[in-house]
Parts: structure tokens; C-alpha cells; sequence
């Protein structure tokens, strides 16, 4: 299994990293038209937080909202369906919110992103950003 830096780069994140990520992630965008959803992934049984979720939601003139997802598991945790999970759950929510379309982007190598990807209603498209393909998909209620 492979930790979330091994295809975006950099180095894992340290308490003080975390802590300013997380009050950027409070602050929200800077952006008008634009919102942020950071959701903490914790496990059912112990409570822990094992990985997050998270969509900027983009209003465009005139058209619908689009969310961009994505998400993470902590390396111990990888490989129970954790990210499937979250990313179900995440979509299911937005939905619900009236956000009708998704997208994502996926190092081409990181099959197991590409799953999760799959299992919340994307499929890859022929577009790259910064060397990840795209993955689109519609809005499915729950």
C-alpha cells in the first residue's frame, strides 16, 4: 500500500503542518462563487481519524455547481473500503445539496484511487491536469 504523497508529491504532514492546513481548510476559499467541504473520515469502531474527504463546489454563471473531489486514508488504514466509503458518502451528500455533476483528479498509477473513483459514479475522461487524468460523473440520490 502506498501512502497519499507518493503520487502528488511532497512529504506526509506534521502536527504543526496539519494544524495550519486545517485552519486554511476553516478559513475557506478566497474565491467568490466557491465553497469548501472538508469532512474528517473517522473509523465506526474506535472513532479514529483515518483518512478525510473533501470538495470544492464551484458555482459557474448561469450553469450548474460542479464538485471537485477528493480524498485520502491513512497508510494503516488503506484497503478496507474506507475511501469508497467517504467518497459515497461525500457524493451522496452533495447531491442531496443539489450539486449535479463531480469530478476528480487521479494520477494515472493510483489504481487504488481510480476504484474509489469508480465505486462513487466517475469515469475517466481523455482530459489531464497536471499530469492526472480527469474522472467525471452525474449525481446519483440516494
Amino acid at each position: 500500500m502506498t501512502g497519499c504523497t507518493e503520487y502528488t508529491g511532497g512529504q506526509p504532514a506534521d502536527a504543526a503542518r496539519w494544524r495550519q492546513r486545517c485552519l486554511r481548510m476553516n478559513a475557506g476559499p478566497e474565491e467568490p462563487g466557491e465553497a469548501w467541504c472538508n469532512w474528517a473520515a473517522r473509523h465506526r469502531g474506535t472513532g479514529r481519524i483515518v483518512g478525510w474527504a473533501q470538495a470544492t463546489v464551484r458555482w459557474e454563471t448561469g450553469g450548474p455547481a460542479t464538485a471537485l473531489l477528493a480524498w485520502t486514508t491513512a497508510v494503516p488504514w488503506q484497503g478496507r473500503g474506507l475511501a469508497t466509503e467517504a467518497a459515497r458518502a461525500m457524493t451522496g451528500w452533495l447531491a442531496r445539496q443539489g450539486v449535479p455533476r463531480f469530478s476528480a483528479t487521479i494520477h494515472p498509477a493510483h489504481r487504488a484511487s481510480e476504484r474509489v473513483a469508480m465505486a462513487a459514479g466517475l469515469t475517466p475522461t481523455e482530459d489531464v491536469v497536471d499530469g492526472e487524468r480527469v474522472w467525471t460523473g452525474a449525481a446519483e440520490v440516494d
